[in-house]
């Protein structure tokens, strides 16, 4: 039997739903970072005394640049994630960009934008 040069018509929609679910849930956890940096969620320090209000402006900052860089993070993931359903599209995904074999099922399951296989991968270190 030959070798399989890409996944199937079936696979490849099993994997954009998977990737569907990710997107929805990766979309909604950058809209809370976002929120949070801009403080549009109202918990604020307005009616609290002046001391406090320092000690809490401080960790606000802290937790403003936390939050940016989660929110950063999140956002390139998306980005990611955006670019495997285009290749689900295309017909390419699951494609190792290296050797140009397929990546395993179980790596794609785990991390679904994956554009390396495991061997690929690990050669890179």
């Amino acid at each position: 039997m030959a070798e399989k040069t890409r996944y199937s018509d079936a696979e490849l929609a099993e994997f954009k739903e998977l990737i569907l679910g990710k997107l929805a849930k990766a979309q909604k956890d950058y809209e809370l970072y976002k929120n949070s940096i801009t403080l549009s969620d109202g918990n604020d320090t307005q009616d609290t005394s002046p001391t406090f209000k320092v000690l809490e402006e401080g960790a606000a900052t802290l937790s403003k640049e936390e939050a940016g860089k989660l929110a950063q993070r999140q956002l390139k993931f998306i980005q990611h994630l955006q670019a495997a359903l285009i290749r689900i599209e295309n017909k390419t995904f699951g494609i190792c960009r290296e050797t140009g074999k397929l990546i395993s099922k179980e790596r794609l399951r785990a991390v679904p934008h994956a554009t390396l296989s495991i061997e690929a991968k690990n050669s890179q270190k």
